[in-house]
């Protein structure tokens, strides 16, 4: 019965459309504090107004990495289903007075798609085609590879590793892991991001998973970074 009505999930999923993940990060030109006060809040008033028009059906959060990154102070995390408003809101924020102060210093898309490796036994398994963002006060974000020597295992010798390493995830919820396929459209094969609670709820779950057999066939998985979620307009503020 269970693997009739999982069958049944999947045929539905295949009929939705594509959901788009993008992390894009953010790096400010130090000139832009050595402008006037009146200049800089005309140019952040400009991007509120950038991202509220053009985030109309997508799910958008910010967050800060001011002081944790040198090379990014913000992150803006996209999800939706058209790749036109990814594109005309960038080109849109790339516009205003605070945009032309702003470099894109990272920037990674990925597709949400069902794991072959999700089973009955994953809380939440029943609906694993799409992201759906939880309220972690904390996202860890990185693109990550696996080695070609993996993928050249059976299917039940990795089903039976990322057992382990999925038993391992159970043990430290609710840190919860979202996962974007990047295969064939970016130079990773996938992008990761973890919300939790702490940094050090994470970092437990990290040190564990180190030694977990699945590990050893990691060819990839830097850079890490550590976002802190914000409010939009407060993001903005700690620029300056």
């Amino acid at each position: 019965m269970t693997e009739t009505r999982t069958r049944e999930q999947q045929a539905q999923e295949e009929q939705l459309p594509a959901q788009y993940v993008n992390y894009v990060f953010f790096k400010l030109d130090p000139l832009w504090r050595r402008l006037p006060d009146d200049e800089r809040e005309a140019g952040k008033r400009e991007f509120l107004a950038a991202v509220e028009e053009h985030s109309v059906g997508m799910l958008l959060r910010s967050f800060s990495l001011m002081g944790l990154r040198s090379d990014a102070d913000f992150m803006l995390w996209r999800i939706g289903h058209d790749l036109d408003a990814f594109e005309a809101m960038q080109a849109a924020l790339m516009k205003t007075g605070l945009g032309r102060y702003l470099s894109v210093t990272y920037s990674y898309f990925g597709l949400a798609r069902r794991s072959i490796y999700v089973g009955e036994q994953t809380p939440g398994f029943e609906n694993r085609r799409y992201i759906v963002p939880g309220e972690g006060e904390y996202l860890f974000v990185y693109p990550f590879v696996k080695t070609r020597e993996w993928y050249g295992l059976p299917l039940e010798e990795r089903q039976r590793m990322m057992n382990e390493h999925m038993q391992i995830g159970r043990k430290h919820y609710p840190v919860k892991n979202n996962t974007a396929y990047c295969f064939g459209i970016e130079d990773y094969e996938f992008i990761l991001s973890f919300e939790a609670e702490s940094p050090e709820k994470f970092q437990d779950l990290m040190m564990e998973l180190r030694e977990s057999e699945a590990s050893s066939y990691t060819e990839l998985d830097t850079p890490i970074f550590t976002c802190r979620r914000r409010d939009l307009p407060e993001v903005l503020e700690t620029l300056g």
